[in-house]
């Protein structure tokens, strides 16, 4: 789960990261207000959507009175805002972060992650901050630097300084760079979050340590027991799609495809997208509906597959060991007849009572094409969908 910048920067504080004075706002007016709240006469307007490279898309303003301020939150507030990362949809800023401007003397990055090969904590970091680390890995791997941490044993002390001194911190402001490591550590490993990023934390021409930006991403698979972030969660910033899955208790991500799929375990999922790709086709989505697919469960998942405007067609993939292929059958029929589905759809049914599924759809009088093996699932599906595309242009 993802949030904002001036939430991963308001939990960071509780840790004893330094932070620029600033403030939310989510009108024209608050964004004025917050800048004649805040000292100096320089401040920095961001805006504030889940997504990295806002600079470089226009959605960080540097301001130097209250009109250019007013100016930058009138072009910000209700603008799609598209990166590498959102991709060409983007996404909406409907609120901005005013922060005081900061006197920078040096940008470092800094970042902590779950690494999943070694079982530990990475600390990464570089006295070249500012850039975005996939770019500094290629054209100057030498600069970063990597430190493991073991999670029984946690941070110690000499390695939060032996990260600053490979940092270029000076002595004199060893402890407090030393604070802002563990600070940073201790959040991550009590919050159960994935990642956290700084980029850039900079030290200022007043010898302070400032985190300018903050990005965490956290565990959904631990939220139940993180009541507190998982209520920063800004659903305006994630796929509707998704949200209604989280809903009904489906796994659902969104994909740039045409070829809807619903599909038992994530496993046969992934590979069941895998043979749409290889056979020609994009998949729409990866939609896992779990082991207890009932009627009413396989009906929501289907339409949920089909509010997608880009679905052409669609695919069924289900290996019954839990379940049972009938039961399947039943919510399939039943769903195709009270959605009064048109596009294509291919079933695919495999396992525990696959006849009586079989013959379910055959009697239903519908016209789902059944496949037997997960390649011809693929291959008449793609077929389908290409053909749905033809008729849509008028060539038939």
């Amino acid at each position: 789960m993802n949030i904002h910048e001036y939430q991963a920067k308001e939990i960071l504080a509780e840790y004893g990261v330094k932070m620029a004075e600033g403030g939310l706002a989510y009108s024209v007016e608050e964004a004025v207000q917050r800048a004649r709240e805040i000292d100096g006469d320089v401040w920095v307007v961001k805006a504030q959507i889940h997504s990295g490279a806002r600079g470089k898309a226009g959605g960080i303003k540097v301001c130097k009175s209250h009109a250019e301020v007013e100016k930058a939150a009138e072009e910000l507030l209700g603008r799609k805002l598209v990166t590498h990362q959102t991709g060409p949809s983007g996404k909406v800023c409907s609120r901005l972060y005013i922060e005081a401007g900061t006197q920078i003397a040096k940008e470092i990055y800094l970042s902590f992650m779950i690494d999943r090969v070694s079982e530990r904590v990475i600390m990464i970091g570089s006295a070249q901050g500012g850039m975005e680390i996939e770019k500094l890995a290629e054209t100057n791997p030498q600069a970063i630097i990597k430190i493991y941490i073991e999670p029984a044993v946690g941070l110690q002390d000499f390695q939060a300084r032996k990260m600053a001194f490979a940092l270029g911190i000076d002595s004199s402001q060893l402890n407090h760079a030393v604070k802002t490591i563990k600070g940073c550590y201790r959040a991550l490993r009590n919050l159960d979050a994935n990642t956290l990023e700084i980029n850039p934390l900079v030290l200022t021409h007043k010898h302070e340590i400032i985190a300018l930006d903050a990005k965490m991403v956290f565990d959904e698979n631990a939220l139940f027991r993180q009541h507190k972030i998982a209520e920063l969660r800004d659903n305006s910033q994630v796929d509707s799609r998704e949200v209604a899955a989280a809903e009904a208790g489906l796994s659902y991500v969104g994909l740039e495809g045409d070829i809807g799929c619903m599909i038992n375990g994530a496993g046969l999922a992934m590979a069941t997208m895998d043979m749409i790709k290889l056979a020609g086709g994009e998949p729409a989505n990866f939609l896992d509906v779990g082991g207890g697919a009932s009627a009413e469960r396989t009906e929501k998942a289907f339409r949920l597959v089909l509010a997608d405007s880009n679905v052409k067609a669609m695919l069924v993939n289900i290996f019954a060991g839990i379940n049972r292929c009938d039961w399947i059958a039943e919510g399939v029929v039943q769903a195709v007849k009270n959605i009064d589905m048109k596009l294509p759809l291919v079933v695919r049914l495999s396992g525990t009572n696959v006849e009586e599924g079989q013959r379910i759809i055959a009697e239903s009088g519908l016209p789902i094409i059944t496949a037997d093996t997960l390649a011809d699932a693929a291959e008449k599906v793609v077929h389908a969908r290409n053909e749905a595309i033809t008729k849509s242009l008028g060539v038939l």
